[in-house]
């Protein structure tokens, strides 16, 4: 319950940011129980875009670059306390990192995490394995997100700009790292006009934003978990 509590105190919070900063629009949303997230990365802000969407039920932690976030200093403990975040090695160990996350997906929760590794460009790189071997072991689904406007948010060594952030939740996947960077690249990448009968979400500007949530998007060709 405190888990719980902790989160639905960081989404709203992450909301109201969002808020100030532009408006966020949410589709989709995630399936019972515990699974595996994973996202594009473009921007520091895709954390709290993530956390902003994600239902408190879920409890989510994120995976953090430990070398970045988790150093000397109040940067560790903002990281803790404001991104529900656990440190992820990228220089060695961090699959061992990522695993210690298992008992999370068995109680249910969601685990959040960036298999580019680092911020990327215009479109996901390759993803690394460890989050899907994360999901395989703890037998539970991947999710593929597409999370779009936080690369203008706050750019990669840039400035904070108003924009809306976009955050596309996709249908449940069998854990393999080509088929969840597919979904992802089509989840960041599609325009909302064409998911599945949805209508198109409505960005106007308006405070508190409208939070538009849809039925789940399935990426087409991909492999879906009964």
């Amino acid at each position: 319950m405190r888990a719980r509590a902790a989160a639905a105190a960081r989404r709203g919070l992450w909301r109201l940011v969002l808020a100030l900063t532009g408006g966020l629009t949410v589709v989709g949303s995630l399936p019972r129980g515990g699974c595996v997230v994973v996202a594009n990365h473009s921007s520091h802000a895709d954390t709290a875009a993530l956390l902003a969407a994600v239902d408190s039920a879920h409890a989510p932690r994120v995976a953090a670059a430990a070398d970045y976030w988790f150093g000397r200093g109040w940067r560790s403990a903002v990281c803790r306390v404001l991104a529900a975040a656990f440190p992820v090695r990228r220089t060695g160990g961090g699959s061992a990192d990522i695993a210690c996350a298992a008992a999370l997906l068995r109680a249910g929760r969601a685990v959040i995490v960036f298999p580019e590794g680092t911020r990327g460009g215009a479109g996901p790189a390759r993803f690394h394995s460890g989050a899907f071997r994360l999901a395989a072991s703890a037998r539970v689904p991947v999710v593929p997100v597409g999370i779009v406007g936080t690369g203008d948010l706050l750019p990669k060594h840039g400035r904070l700009r108003r924009t809306r952030v976009t955050v596309r939740i996709g249908g449940p996947l069998t854990p393999h790292p080509d088929a969840a960077r597919a979904a992802v690249t089509h989840l960041a990448t599609a325009d909302s006009r064409t998911n599945s009968g949805a209508h198109t979400p409505t960005a106007v500007h308006v405070r508190p934003p409208r939070f538009v949530c849809e039925r789940p998007i399935v990426t087409p060709g991909a492999t879906m978990v009964a």
